[in-house]
């Protein structure tokens, strides 16, 4: 393998290009990116970027004195791939050709299209969104915020410590229920209300009322009506796979990977936030939109690129969220879970730790301001899943 092109400059991107290196890779090495920006890391976005507290360069994935001796292609967004003859075609016409392709696009933002062209709606991504949606967190503005996920809260919990009144939505009965399960997602959005938030759940939006090119309101399938200064539309990512159509490489949920990050097609891994890998404890391919498994997983499929031995990806999945004060932190899947127990502290008060079981056997942890247990319980976790799991071939 002579040119190993990876697809994709953002954390999971610039970690499998670290991994290529690392592990010998000594050729031509490619990256490209459709955005103009270096690699960066998205979670401070939501929270001390906006905040004000650190800026764009502060972001910066790479160290001062790191060089990979690759050719970087920014602002370069590629629209097609020949997945027989790896050659991946850019936006303004430039082909790249390789041995081996690592997919790393990542996903966008899920829009409304109806607000498509408002000018005070906005999204929360990239460092372009941030920015723009940084200018307008004035004090005494109402901001209403559609969906109750991770970004959704924590841009809410942001907002608010900047002086503005904010109302955030929630189609469904409880926030956070798929990530925390309907208990302990129940306990986590009741920081929303006791920090002067309102927090609307079991009601979608019906209307989104505009003149003049702003969203003036939004009428709520309950008939309620929320005036608004401006919208930030949190409902979740989708992967950026569409430029695949006729590669030959199969997608779903993602690009569809073996447990190494194999793709169908020969000499393809995918990693990141694009990738769904099969996932040996469920028996099913998963998409897990988390900072670490863009850190950790781009090696594994690297070396299955290069025909390198590697070790099982076993660790369970783990993400961590900054809300009202609170640090939250959360490793396994809740999915597989049918009980919850407090272990420590309570969950009223927001400071706990909660194991999920499936009968007798520990799944998951959530750590509520108790970062000391749950690191305990997470490497217990991560001992756990690696002697359940075979390592492949």
């Amino acid at each position: 393998m002579r040119t190993l092109a990876i697809v994709g400059a953002s954390l999971a991107g610039l970690s499998a290009a670290r991994a290529a290196r690392a592990q010998g890779f000594d050729g031509n090495l490619v990256i490209i990116g459709d955005e103009n920006e270096r690699p960066y890391d998205r979670p401070p976005l939501s929270k001390d970027y906006l905040l004000g507290k650190i800026t764009a360069e502060d972001l910066a994935l790479e160290a001062a004195d790191e060089d990979l001796q690759a050719q970087w292609l920014l602002g370069s967004r590629a629209v097609q791939l020949d997945g027989a003859a790896r050659t991946i075609t850019l936006a303004d016409g430039e082909r790249v050709a390789a041995d081996g392709i690592v997919l790393a696009t990542g996903a966008s933002a899920r829009t409304l299209p109806e607000l498509a062209g408002l000018a005070n709606v906005f999204s929360l991504r990239t460092l372009a969104d941030a920015r723009a949606l940084s200018a307008e967190l004035q004090p005494g503005r109402r901001l209403v915020v559609v969906g109750a996920g991770f970004i959704g809260a924590e841009a809410a919990s942001t907002a608010k410590a900047l002086g503005l009144e904010v109302t955030v939505i929630e189609a469904q009965p409880v926030p956070l229920a798929g990530p925390l399960g309907a208990e302990m997602g129940a306990a986590v959005g009741r920081l929303h209300g006791l920090n002067g938030v309102e927090l609307i759940c079991g009601a979608g939006v019906d209307i989104f009322h505009s003149c003049e090119g702003h969203v003036t309101g939004v009428r709520l399938t309950d008939g309620r009506y929320v005036p608004a200064d401006l919208v930030l539309v949190g409902i979740g990512a989708v992967p950026n796979t569409g430029w695949l159509a006729g590669s030959g490489v199969e997608t779903g949920n993602g690009v569809l990977c073996d447990a190494s990050g194999r793709t169908n097609l020969p000499g393809i891994v995918a990693v990141g936030d694009c990738a769904a890998w099969f996932d040996d404890r469920l028996g099913a391919h998963r998409r897990v939109e988390h900072w670490t498994t863009a850190t950790e997983h781009p090696g594994v499929a690297v070396a299955a690129l290069l025909d390198q031995p590697a070790s099982q990806p076993v660790k369970v999945p783990y993400f961590w969220s900054d809300q009202y004060g609170v640090k939250l932190q959360f490793a396994g899947n809740a999915a597989q879970a049918d009980r919850v127990a407090i272990e420590a502290g309570d969950p009223q008060e927001h400071n706990a730790l909660v194991l999920y079981y499936r009968g007798e056997e520990p799944v998951a942890v959530l750590g509520m301001n108790q970062p000391r247990l749950f690191t305990k319980w997470r490497r217990t976790l991560n001992t756990a899943a690696t002697a359940a799991v075979p390592v492949p071939a």
